[in-house]
């Protein structure tokens, strides 16, 4: 973690794209993987950034850091994605200060998720963050905002029912084939991809559609092994997938790949099939669309259905709202007091040497108040504590060390 600095509030800034400007294939342009994350904090120095994480899922491509102005963390984030800085700044947003602070809370709780109240997109969150901390570019500021995000997130996952029914975009895809296939248990599925958002695929699949008629496949041969072995499914490889695909009457895909998994020369001839593409960029080639008796399906597809529990999370909302105030109320908080402890440690620091002061010495002496160094450690402790509680109470400016003198020399002696 960087060393314990206090950075300017007004220097954070969030700047991204999102499902609201942008469709999927534009969004895919902009997402970042692995490679491209590494890469990019890689960079960040070179930049002058020193603080910086990045979130990138299906509705968004966000990087959240310290810096003069958002403009940097723009000029970072492109230097290693498809897209161009020209395309990222016509269709992106910007906010610094408490209003970036107050846009990740949102984006935290799944107020500003594609689907209302999409519980994916802590642990999306969550990750994110660990890897830019493994990378030490998560110093004080970003680790304290981001731990009240998730404390926020949990709140109102527990006390309202922002999250209840379709709040994900796996989940959205079981509900689909729920509405539109007849006779689920006969059809054979086959998922490729078994990281985050595969796995949670799998297991709606599962509880809610009731078969376990799956074939799993992973980059990773032993990835998806695993994963069937875990849910008794069966397990395949990425060489046989022209195989698989043709015994699959449905087909999700939720890849992490630059370039599409699924391709055309895959499924020509192949039959009719419901294709679910849950990846950013696209995973399954757009051709595939073409082929009689295939439906291809895509995320900003699936995020505009609407489920029967939408009005009830909407409604839910202003609950939700209320927690992250409280929230953004107590990470302010510390925020201040983490601004002045510079200010505490220093006053504490003249305190301490108050006593090589002849005007002090002085007057202790003609005022007998001379004391063991334990008593005087003591009431400077009690100083400061005074102190801190008046500034953060008061929100007092001037000269904290006149006041602090006085306190101390003021103070009954043991």
């Amino acid at each position: 973690m960087k060393a314990n600095t206090t950075r300017e509030l007004n220097k954070f800034h969030v700047a991204g794209i999102n499902y609201k400007k942008t469709d999927a294939s534009i969004r895919g342009e902009f997402a970042v993987g692995k490679v491209e994350y590494a890469a990019i904090l890689d960079l960040a120095p070179f930049y002058g950034i020193e603080e910086v994480f990045i979130l990138s899922t299906c509705n968004r491509t966000e990087i959240y850091g310290f810096g003069e102005t958002a403009g940097e963390l723009i000029e970072l984030l492109c230097a290693r994605t498809v897209g161009s800085i020209s395309t990222f700044c016509s269709l992106s947003y910007t906010k610094s200060g408490i209003e970036a602070v107050q846009h990740l809370f949102e984006v935290g709780a799944g107020l500003d998720s594609q689907i209302l109240g999409d519980y994916e997109i802590i642990g999306q969150l969550k990750q994110a963050v660990k890897y830019a901390r493994e990378r030490l570019f998560i110093g004080n500021f970003l680790d304290r905002v981001t731990n009240t995000v998730l404390q926020s997130s949990k709140t109102i996952k527990n006390q309202t029912s922002l999250s209840s029914g379709t709040v994900s975009v796996s989940f959205a895809a079981v509900q689909y084939i729920k509405e539109n296939i007849q006779q689920v248990n006969d059809k054979p599925i086959l998922l490729i991809g078994t990281g985050k958002i595969g796995r949670n695929t799998c297991k709606n699949i599962i509880d809610y559609l009731g078969t376990t008629n799956i074939t799993l496949v992973n980059r990773t041969d032993a990835t998806a092994h695993e994963l069937a072995n875990e849910l008794g499914l069966k397990s395949g490889s990425l060489a046989d997938l022209p195989l698989l695909v043709q015994d699959a009457a449905i087909i999700l895909v939720a890849t992490n790949s630059q370039s599409p998994t699924l391709l055309y020369n895959h499924l020509k001839d192949s039959g009719p099939k419901l294709i679910i593409d849950l990846s950013i960029p696209y995973n399954v080639e757009t051709s595939v669309a073409e082929l009689p008796g295939v439906t291809l399906i895509n995320v900003d597809e699936l995020s505009r259905l609407k489920d029967k529990t939408l009005l009830k999370r909407k409604a839910e909302m202003p609950k939700a709202r209320m927690i992250i105030e409280k929230h953004i109320g107590e990470f302010l908080e510390w925020y201040e007091m983490r601004r002045r402890v510079p200010m505490l440690r220093a006053v504490k620091l003249r305190l301490e040497t108050l006593s090589s002061c002849r005007l002090y010495s002085t007057y202790s002496s003609l005022h007998s108040l001379t004391s063991p160094v334990a008593d005087s450690n003591e009431q400077i402790r009690q100083v400061i504590n005074s102190m801190a509680l008046k500034m953060r109470s008061q929100d007092l400016h001037g000269c904290q060390y006149i006041e602090a003198v006085h306190d101390f020399i003021s103070r009954p002696k043991n």
